[in-house]
């Protein structure tokens, strides 16, 4: 695994030009980010996670004060789990700096793809009812009290539904990646109301 903490931190801390630019220029090219980008985003970074990783638990807490008047710990989770690439509980500034490349700079498919993979949180390749409602819901409960309209006991399962009559082509109750792709590029195109969130990548359904 190549030093990237070991050949940033050189290029951030010391006076002297000591990098290892097989780090910087490893990372510049698998992102869409510059070294200059690289550095400044290394130095928020490590800022906020002096220890140079971070756990699900400081993830919440970060990503929380974002939503002050709701709960996002759920949403959090799947989001920290979709950052955390090598599912081991950690995220490296690698990770970090790959998912906001694709989430600020990628292609409109990569932003799907990626979005595709928050939302199938078993990761078997599909997304289904159960899932969709799960993230339905930690929406709603990280928005809190300014969720739009306000909710009614079915609004969870209407959305859901709403989701899988759009997505759902062949009607056998899951959602694969090139179904959500094909419906999410459709109704982008003709929906005023669909937008991509860049904090957290919600793609509004028209309804």
């Amino acid at each position: 695994m190549m030093d990237i903490e070991g050949s940033l931190y050189d290029d951030l801390e010391l006076s002297v030009v000591c990098h290892r630019p097989e780090g910087l220029e490893q990372l510049e090219a698998q992102t869409n980010f510059s070294k200059k980008e690289l550095k400044v985003l290394y130095r928020g970074f490590k800022n906020e996670c002096p220890s140079g990783v971070v756990n699900e638990e400081t993830f919440k807490q970060i990503y929380s004060q974002f939503f002050p008047h709701g709960d996002a710990s759920t949403y959090a989770h799947y989001l920290f789990n979709s950052f955390d690439s090598s599912q081991n509980g950690s995220i490296k500034f690698e990770d970090f700096v790959t998912a906001l490349s694709i989430l600020l700079r990628g292609t409109t498919t990569e932003k799907l793809q990626w979005t595709f993979n928050l939302y199938d949180i078993n990761r078997d390749g599909y997304i289904n009812k159960e899932e969709m409602t799960d993230i339905v819901k930690a929406i709603y409960d990280m928005m809190g009290r300014f969720t739009y309209p306000a909710l009614k006991t079915d609004t969870f399962k209407q959305h859901v539904d709403a989701f899988f009559q759009k997505m759902d082509k062949n009607r056998d109750g899951v959602v694969t990646l090139d179904e959500f792709i094909l419906s999410c590029q459709e109704v982008y195109s003709t929906c005023s109301c669909s937008k991509w969130h860049t904090m957290h990548t919600i793609f509004v359904v028209c309804i």
